[in-house]
Parts: C-alpha cells; sequence; structure tokens
C-alpha cells in the first residue's frame, strides 16, 4: 500500500483542497457530537503549519442532490472551525465554479452532497474540484468506500494527491492489525445477521487464530451445532453456510469458540428478566441476550494471549444494563491484554465509550462501512486513487 502523504509535502503558499468526515450529528442547530471535528483538525493544522491556504469539503447527512436544504448546511460546523481555530472561517455557499483562500487561512465549502454529479462522481464536476486547488487531500476514511466525485474523481483530476494524517493514521492501523499483524491473532465479530458479515467472516477466518462471534451471528452458528436457541434473533435458512464456516475453521485449525452458557431474557426489553442458563438448557421461550459468564472467562483467556486484537461488534445487547456484562467483559480483556487492538463501527464504539474503555484500545476506527469492507478484503476506491496518483 504505497501513498503519499500530506506531510512530507512542501505546501508553502499552495492552495490545499482536504475532503474530510464532517459529517456530525446536528440537533436543533447544534453540535451533538464533535468527535469527528477534533480528528479533523490535526490536518488542517498541519496544513497551516506548513504554509498553506486551507479550503474544507465534505459532505453532512443525505440529503436531495442539487437541492440546497438548511438543514443540511455546514453552518454550524463553520462556526465550530472559527472557535477552534481561532479566526474567523467562512462557510462558501456557491463554490464549485471558483474559491481562492490565502495561505494560513482556512474557508469551509458548502455541503458537497449539494452538488449534481457528487454521488455518481461526475467527472466534469470532479475537474472543477480539482481546478481549485494545487494539492488535493483524502482525509475521510468514513467515505474511503463510496466513489464519489469529492472522494475519488478529484483526486485523480488533481495535479497532486495525498492522504491526510486521520488517513494515514487509519491505514496504518489497518495494516498493522490485519496486513502485518503480530500472531496469535483475535477477531471479534458481532452482529444481528450472519447474511450482512459473511464475507467479513469468511475473510478473517483466513487471517486469524481465533474468531469470536456475538449476536444472531453466533445464534446462527449454534444452530448450525445443533443446539435450540429458542426465539432468539437468528437465520435459520443461514445453517448451511454457519456449517461451513465452522467445518473450515476446524479443517484449518482455527478456532471458533462458541458459548457454553448465555444470558436470557423472555422479551427484547431492558426490564425483562435476566438468567444465567447453560447453552444445552435454553428453552422455546428464551431469547439469548448475552454471552455468559463461563463463556465470558473463556474469551478473556483467548484475549489475553493474542498479540493482535480485531473487534467489530458487541457480543451481547449492551444497551440493556441487565445483558451488557458480555461485552464489557471482552473490552476489559483487551483493556488488560498486551495486544495491539484496532476496533471499528458504531455499535462498538458505543461500547467502548459506554465502559471508558478509549483509553485502553490501541486504534479506534470512526468508520463503519469502509471499515467493514476493510476487513472483507475489498478494495476501497479512494485508497486505489491515492496508490494510482503515487505510482
Amino acid at each position: 500500500m504505497r501513498y503519499n502523504k500530506m506531510e512530507n509535502l512542501d505546501l508553502v503558499g499552495k492552495t490545499v483542497l482536504i475532503r474530510e468526515d464532517l459529517n456530525v450529528p446536528i440537533h436543533d442547530g447544534k453540535i451533538t457530537s464533535d468527535a469527528r471535528l477534533v480528528a479533523s483538525m490535526q490536518t488542517i493544522e498541519q496544513a497551516l503549519k506548513q504554509g498553506a491556504g486551507v479550503l474544507v469539503m465534505s459532505h453532512l447527512g443525505r440529503p436531495e442532490e442539487g437541492v440546497f436544504n438548511k438543514e443540511y448546511s455546514l453552518a454550524p460546523v463553520a462556526t465550530w472551525l472559527s472557535d477552534k481555530l481561532g479566526f474567523d472561517v467562512p462557510l462558501v455557499k456557491d463554490w464549485i465554479d471558483g474559491v481562492t483562500v490565502e495561505p494560513g487561512k482556512v474557508k469551509l465549502l458548502e455541503n458537497t452532497r449539494f452538488l449534481v454529479g457528487e454521488g455518481k462522481n461526475n467527472p466534469e464536476l470532479a475537474k472543477k474540484m480539482a481546478a481549485l486547488c494545487d494539492v488535493f487531500v483524502m482525509d475521510a476514511f468514513a467515505t474511503a468506500h463510496r466513489s464519489a466525485a469529492s472522494t475519488v474523481g478529484v483526486g485523480d483530476a488533481a495535479k497532486v494527491a495525498c492522504a491526510g494524517m486521520v488517513l494515514s493514521q487509519e491505514l496504518d492501523a489497518l495494516k498493522k492489525g490485519l496486513m502485518a499483524p503480530e500472531h496469535p491473532i483475535v477477531a471479534i465479530v458481532g452482529g444481528s445477521k450472519v447474511s450482512t458479515k459473511l464475507t467479513v467472516l469468511n475473510q478473517l477466518l483466513d487471517k486469524v487464530d481465533v474468531l469470536i462471534t456475538g449476536g444472531g451471528i453466533t445464534n446462527t452458528l449454534l444452530l448450525a451445532e445443533g443446539f435450540s436457541v429458542g426465539k432468539s434473533l437468528a437465520e435459520a435458512d443461514l445453517v448451511a453456510d454457519a456449517k461451513a464456516l465452522l467445518d473450515k475453521a476446524k479443517a484449518t485449525g482455527k478456532n471458533i469458540p462458541l458459548p457454553v452458557d448465555v444470558v436470557v431474557g423472555k422479551a427484547f426489553d431492558a426490564n425483562t428478566e435476566a438468567t444465567v442458563k447453560k447453552i444445552a438448557d435454553v428453552s422455546s421461550d428464551d431469547m439469548i441476550m448475552d454471552i455468559g459468564p463461563e463463556t465470558a472467562k473463556l474469551y478473556a483467556e483467548l484475549i489475553k494471549t493474542s498479540k493482535t486484537v480485531v473487534w467489530n461488534g458487541p457480543v451481547g445487547v449492551f444497551e440493556f444494563a441487565s445483558f451488557a456484562e458480555g461485552t464489557k467483559a471482552v473490552g476489559d480483556a483487551i483493556k488488560n491484554s498486551q495486544a495491539f487492538s484496532i476496533a471499528g463501527g458504531g455499535d462498538t464504539v458505543a461500547a467502548i465509550e459506554q465502559f471508558g474503555l478509549t483509553p485502553s484500545i490501541s486504534y479506534i476506527s470512526t468508520a463503519g462501512g469502509a471499515f467493514l469492507e476493510f476487513l472483507e478484503g475489498k478494495e476501497l476506491p479512494a485508497v486505489a486513487m491515492l496508490e494510482r496518483k503515487a505510482n
């Protein structure tokens, strides 16, 4: 994986166009989580430090393409950036046909999804974006799996294209965790459905030593092993696929541990009574909501001896206090291990924050879809573009 990094380029007096991920939640005009904005600051400030004039662009939400909608305006982000940088960062509404910025200054360009052709990577639109700058910086890993004008086309059309600091850190972490990892490797993949993560599971099984699953994925694997899962979330039509995955693990000497005990309830409700049961004792009206304490100990031991941990998805319904202990135990095991750990996906990040584990994870990816597609082994269009430009 070879690509140019922004911090290695001469940017003095140049105009830099940075594609950031500023897609933050906004309620009543107020930003409710600024994590992505905070992350983007390191690239913006580094470009200023290197003597550039900075144009920043991003999408926000899912507005109708080509139609301005105040609800999806980046105006609150411009205010946030102004406060953080200590000088005015104007929001430029009509920018596609030309905008300039002085060295040492920053301008924020209005939502890229207000432009016709953004989503389908229109080449003419991409050329207009590229014409605004001397250097294009791709820094939004969360959109790297989308081939849009502002993520791929602009880079192909630009004189110079490189990765920003957020994207570089993400790719370095993924490379260390998945492309050149230390063994033993443990992957933890939770989720409601095998169907959405079957490719991920198969790809990871080729790379890891231990594959721990959670949620509906585990329930489907239990069905494949002949256990009853009651009325738990599972995909009976994918039992054959689940059995094939388990058989593949056995044939290749890999370990997919299954729960020996679980925590069940009678309904998917925070107030339902939680009961610990041996896996063989799950009844027809039970709903599996978490792994049990014995299983948590088993998983913790496997994590303890690992050198690399990849975490994508909780192992139980951690949002409900009575069914959060399994996911917490997994998180604590990662915290107490010496392994390099990389975690990603919305539910995973939420669990990490809920249990105060953020300082203990080596790298946390804020991306959802792009992180998952990287785990699947898919080529990310924006990363492929950066590799083309480097060559």
